[in-house]
């Protein structure tokens, strides 16, 4: 009844505009009750749900809890005024919070996400989610969070990303106990019918690949689709697996309340306009079974009308004024406003504490037999602090290490990533003989916080979807690691629809880190390029941080920084291939015991006689000292660590120790159409004015991030050293 009455007093008040209607669908409400009803008296804490936009409104208000009025003040366009400062969304894509409390006087926290158009990427933010919630609780059991998923039949059989997800759903690191899926099935998508949506029987077919149940039911029996409800929440409970209800029903109007699905599916719909509403048929049912009386429908239906209409006239009562023209922000062109950046962030750790993590990197119990050449490089890593000498992977260790012993947790996934796609890495340690398991960071000490290291499944988009759900329900230091930076490119819809918009569109705070390994190295197109131009152009009022960090202690700090930073925003941070071993990215232990990241690093041994000032990011760099080196050139290497938010004030100061360098050159090894120029080349004229010559060295435009042959990478590399220094 309070989905039927929502949805005619949308229609009716609200004539037109999109909403997605529930309506032919009504059942999934007390479907939804039912579930809440048992997940809460059987003890579970919360309740995380992922849902497209087909009555999601209906939802919000008769699940979740969401009062009419605020529903209704959306519909006039209004944004939500507990909602953090940013463009909003519309209203069908928005989450919220709620709780639920069943008749036995039990209760339980209800979770919507927020969700893009992009229908089924929800489901794996859902599932990090759930998991992170069970994690804090440390539920290993996976008991007290129940992850439920609300689907169209045509993007649960026709997103690839649900796949993924039911991949992911044994995995170990991305267990949840099952999660409880209902396929909202009117019969169509926008306008395509089954037969042009898939090639399976059922949309619900999919699921099959991890044999989960899966129940047909009647939308227009209610009873019979909650006790199939009870049934899909027994299974989960017993068995910790996937389950799905599959709700046969329709959906009265088009895809939306402006649309008309006639032009496509006449006979449907005809159908369709001759049907009565399940209240209608349900209402009937329990009359002629002397359940109620036409009275008492009467009555329910009458109270429904009034709470509607109150709710209506409070939100007109309290309209808010219209946005002043003169308020709105617009661009005009000159990038005046700089994005907020980070002060100095302590970030430096005791020697006692790295010694600790060594320590710990090079013990492991006795008569485990760890492979001889491992043990030798382990041995080795143990006598990095009397070097003075830190390679790369030592000091992200160091960096892991000192946080979980400092009480925050880690949580590092990817593909490969538990012994490292370069074989730098080794965080878990695999017995010769048994082949049982042992992670050194996760055994520092007996009250550190928890170290988590998982390879995931061969997956991007659902794996990156689910570490960003993991991320905004967890104080952890959450890092996800691509195979090589262009693996990122598979969870595109992710980053642009979750990682750099989230916190303006829904005031969603996350501070995943994205470890994207970069750099031309002769290796063909594939698998050189994490994009970095596309990053930096999704950076804007301080949404991300990019960093491109040209040293093992600044790949310390910054993961650092990432963990104890009070300002919440995604990292981007691209790191090495090959150059993991270059003498010349390690630190001394100085580095880690004092200071901070550095977002412009000066030359490691600039000349007396500076007469160009060279600019550049990443694995360059050190090419470009060392060719710098060997001509002798009057020439400063000067590093950009953080591309984003822009390190303007510390370039400038940074440059006023060349006051004899006439010229600033940017030097980048990507083609020019990519990398980093395109963005920072009217910043660089900002800082530069008048005071010097700009010019860029960069190989050719291409559509092609790198060429395929190492000889014609050889020498591309080697014209772009030589014209760096050409004329000094």
């Amino acid at each position: 009844n309070a989905a039927e009455a929502f949805e005619r007093f949308l229609h009716t008040q609200y004539l037109g505009q999109k909403r997605f209607s529930l309506e032919g669908a009504e059942t999934l409400v007390p479907m939804l009750d039912a579930l809440c009803t048992l997940a809460a008296d059987s003890g579970m804490s919360n309740i995380v749900l992922g849902m497209a936009h087909r009555g999601r409104l209906n939802v919000l208000a008769n699940v979740i809890g969401k009062s009419y009025s605020q529903i209704f003040r959306e519909f006039e366009g209004e944004l939500d005024p507990a909602s953090t400062q940013g463009s909003g969304d519309v209203k069908y894509h928005l989450g919220a919070v709620g709780k639920h409390h069943s008749p036995a006087g039990n209760e339980v926290r209800l979770d919507l996400a927020a969700n893009p158009s992009h229908l089924e990427v929800v489901g794996a933010v859902v599932e990090g989610m759930a998991r992170a919630v069970g994690d804090a609780a440390d539920d290993g059991s996976r008991r007290s969070v129940l992850p439920v998923l609300l689907h169209g039949d045509a993007a649960f059989a026709g997103q690839g990303v649900v796949a993924e997800t039911f991949n992911l759903s044994e995995v170990p690191g991305y267990e949840v106990g099952g999660t409880v899926h209902v396929v909202v099935n009117n019969q169509l998508g926008f306008t395509t019918p089954p037969d042009l949506g898939r090639s399976s029987v059922y949309p619900t077919d999919i699921a099959k690949m991890v044999q989960a149940p899966i129940f047909h039911v009647n939308g227009d029996d209610p009873e019979a689709a909650v006790r199939v409800m009870r049934l899909a929440f027994e299974f989960r409970n017993r068995f910790k697996k996937d389950v799905v209800v599959d709700l046969v029903c329709y959906r009265r109007y088009g895809h939306n309340e402006a649309d008309e699905p006639a032009f496509t599916q006449p006979r449907m719909y005809e159908l369709i306009d001759e049907h009565l509403p399940v209240r209608a048929l349900y209402t009937q049912q329990l009359v002629q079974r002397g359940d109620i009386t036409a009275d008492d429908e009467q009555a329910v239906e009458y109270d429904f009308k009034v709470r509607l209409d109150h709710a209506f006239e409070e939100t007109h009562a309290g309209r808010a004024a219209e946005p002043d023209e003169d308020d709105v922000d617009l661009s005009d062109g000159d990038d005046e406003d700089l994005p907020p950046v980070d002060d100095l962030i302590a970030t430096a750790v005791p020697v006692t504490t790295l010694t600790r993590v060594v320590d710990g990197l090079t013990r492991w119990p006795e008569h485990f037999e760890v492979h001889p050449k491992l043990e030798r490089q382990l041995t080795a890593r143990g006598t990095t602090l009397e070097r003075d000498e830190i390679d790369w992977a030592t000091a992200e260790a160091l960096a892991f290490g000192s946080l979980v012993l400092e009480g925050t947790p880690v949580r590092l996934a990817g593909q490969d990533t538990r012994r490292g796609t370069f074989s730098q890495r080794h965080g878990v340690l695999v017995d010769q003989a048994t082949e049982s398991e042992y992670v050194p960071l996760a055994h520092l000490s007996d009250d550190q916080a928890p170290f988590m290291l998982y390879d995931t499944v061969l997956s991007e988009y659902a794996a990156l979807g689910f570490e960003y759900g993991y991320s905004i329900s967890s104080d952890a230091l959450v890092c996800w690691e691509a195979q090589f930076g262009d693996f990122a490119n598979v969870a595109q819809v992710v980053i642009d629809q979750f990682i750099s918009t989230a916190a303006d569109k829904w005031g969603q705070r996350s501070a995943l880190t994205l470890l994207l390994p970069h750099g031309l190295e002769g290796q063909g197109p594939e698998h050189s390029s994490a994009r970095i131009e596309r990053y930096l152009t999704l950076s804007a009022d301080g949404n991300l941080r990019v960093v491109y960090p040209t040293t093992a202690a600044q790949y310390f700090h910054v993961l650092r920084r990432q963990a104890v930073s009070g300002r919440h925003v995604p990292l981007v941070c691209f790191t090495p291939k090959r150059y993991l071993r270059m003498p010349s990215t390690r630190s001394p232990l100085a580095a880690f015991t004092d200071g901070a990241f550095s977002p412009v690093l000066d030359d490691r041994a600039a000349p007396d006689v500076v007469s160009r000032v060279i600019l550049c990011t990443g694995k360059i760099a050190h090419e470009l000292m060392d060719e710098r080196d060997a001509r002798s050139a009057p020439a400063a290497i000067v590093r950009i660590e953080e591309l984003y938010p822009w390190p303007e004030a510390q370039l400038f100061s940074l440059l006023d120790r060349y006051p004899d360098a006439r010229q600033v050159w940017w030097v980048q090894e990507e083609p020019a159409n990519m990398g980093a120029w395109n963005y920072i080349h009217i910043r660089l004229h900002r800082v530069l004015r008048d005071r010097a010559k700009l010019k860029h060295v960069a190989r050719a435009p291409s559509a092609s991030p790198a060429s395929g042959s190492s000889k014609v990478h050889d020498a591309e590399q080697r014209r772009v050293l030589a014209a760096a220094f050409a004329k000094l």
